[in-house]
């Protein structure tokens, strides 16, 4: 079963890190990533843009909005995610608990709902 992993995590915090800080937690992804795509669960993910490159969609009553910026105002924004292959939940919630910013943010597991593309 497919489980998206989405990364949640104050801009700021990391923002505020020293530069020696930033590589480690890179370096400690990078290896993350490394580890889940040989134990066979990548199947993708990326780091998000800061929210300040967000753009949000709305239609109402057939009227398009466009707004600058998340949809919400959060103390945590979305950074990025992982889509993997688990056997099972608690499998997908073993590997989320092992993404770094874990520690100072929070990873939300939602299963996949496949659809076939045209």
């Amino acid at each position: 079963m497919q489980y998206l992993l989405l990364i949640y995590g104050n801009e700021e915090y990391f923002g505020k890190l020293t530069e020696a800080e930033r590589e480690g937690i890179m370096r400690e992804y990078n290896e993350f990533t490394k580890s889940i795509a040989q134990s066979g669960h990548l199947r993708g993910g990326n780091e998000l843009q800061p929210v300040a490159n967000a753009t949000t969609v709305r239609v109402r009553n057939k009227k398009r909005s466009v707004t600058d910026g998340p949809f919400t105002e959060t103390n945590e924004q979305l950074g990025g995610y992982y889509l993997i292959e688990a056997k099972d939940l608690d499998d997908a919630i073993a590997v989320a608990a092992r993404i770094p910013s874990v520690r100072w943010g929070s990873i939300e597991v939602r299963p996949i709902i496949p659809h076939e593309m045209p």
